[in-house]
């Protein structure tokens, strides 16, 4: 082994070394703290199974009879005060009773179980649909913002600069809270439509200062050249600087997008049940905060470690084929 390649081994035992001392450190902090780890009915938080019932007594009744035929039951219940009789049919695998059971008002005829969407599942799904449409409507005004940054319109230059530098100057949760409070209820918003327009908004200005340093790398030349062709300024942006534009700038949306993914955690000041907002839900019920995070961060790098696993192919294609 060569003497470099040793160098380059002892590099990554020293890496290991680092992160199982962080992860001693955890530990140790943890058991310090007396804190009982408890794994126990976890799952539970993400898919469940309840018994719906279908069918209750109408009062106090007996079950009189039950005949089953072609995967149906047929329930006849005898009133005790009227001695008046009641049939009922239903599935054969969801009747909860027997022949000659006495029932109270109210009791279990006929039940089902069905799996239930717990709160991490469902703050994953609102967490990953929120990122896409407010990441498309966020490219969208991003795009038009962009081009409007490089136009020679003077108020198009001056109105987007406005927008842009604004955006970025002010927190994205003072921009939830100014969407949410204001404008929702001014025009009566739903929670989810002033989310996105609170996301979008943001990634939109991050995304015109990319689309702008995207379009101005290409080298002036090109435009010129197109120009002499005979080219007008629309077709020389869309068929000869954008898509050179767009394959330098394709890395850079990636990481924004990473980031739009995770702004969607402050959602949660304004009552959405995403990913977030499912961990101090479930906290709150289970008294296991360590477990809950853990959770809530193992969902989050569901979505983001593809993404940046994304990004990195994309810079490794496009640097081979500059």
């Amino acid at each position: 082994m060569s003497k470099s390649s040793q160098h380059h081994w002892l590099w990554h035992l020293l890496t290991v070394v680092i992160l199982a001392t962080i992860a001693f450190s955890f530990w140790y902090a943890s058991v310090s703290t007396e804190y009982k780890w408890d794994w126990n009915n976890i799952s539970n938080y993400f898919y469940y199974k309840k018994e719906v019932v279908l069918e209750t007594a109408p009062s106090d009744v007996e079950v009189s009879s039950i005949k089953s035929h072609d995967g149906k039951s047929t329930i006849i219940l005898l009133d005790y005060s009227t001695d008046e009789k009641t049939t009922i049919t239903v599935s054969s695998g969801q009747v909860k009773v027997v022949e000659g059971q006495e029932l109270a008002e109210g009791d279990a005829i006929a039940s089902k179980s069905s799996w239930i969407v717990g709160p991490f599942v469902e703050g994953f799904f609102t967490t990953l649909w929120i990122s896409i449409v407010s990441g498309i409507l966020g490219m969208i005004l991003g795009l038009i913002t962009g081009l409007c940054r490089i136009s020679k319109n003077p108020t198009l230059r001056d109105l987007s600069t406005v927008y842009v530098e604004l955006t970025r100057a002010l927190p994205l949760l003072v921009i939830i809270f100014i969407v949410y409070y204001v404008f929702g209820a001014i025009f009566n918003l739903s929670h989810n439509t002033a989310a996105i327009i609170s996301l979008s908004f943001s990634a939109g200005a991050y995304i015109a200062e990319i689309v702008r340093g995207g379009i101005q790398s290409i080298s002036k030349g090109q435009t010129e050249a197109a120009r002499s062709l005979g080219m007008g300024a629309f077709t020389t942006m869309w068929l000869i600087i954008f898509p050179q534009a767009l394959r330098r700038m394709l890395p850079a949306l990636t990481g924004q997008f990473i980031s739009l993914v995770k702004d969607t955690s402050l959602l949660s000041v304004i009552s959405i049940v995403e990913i977030t907002r499912a961990a101090q839900l479930s906290i709150t019920t289970s008294l296991k905060p360590f477990e809950m995070w853990f959770c809530a961060a193992a969902l989050y790098l569901l979505i983001n470690i593809p993404l940046s696993i994304l990004a990195r192919y994309l810079e490794k294609r496009l640097a081979k084929s500059d």
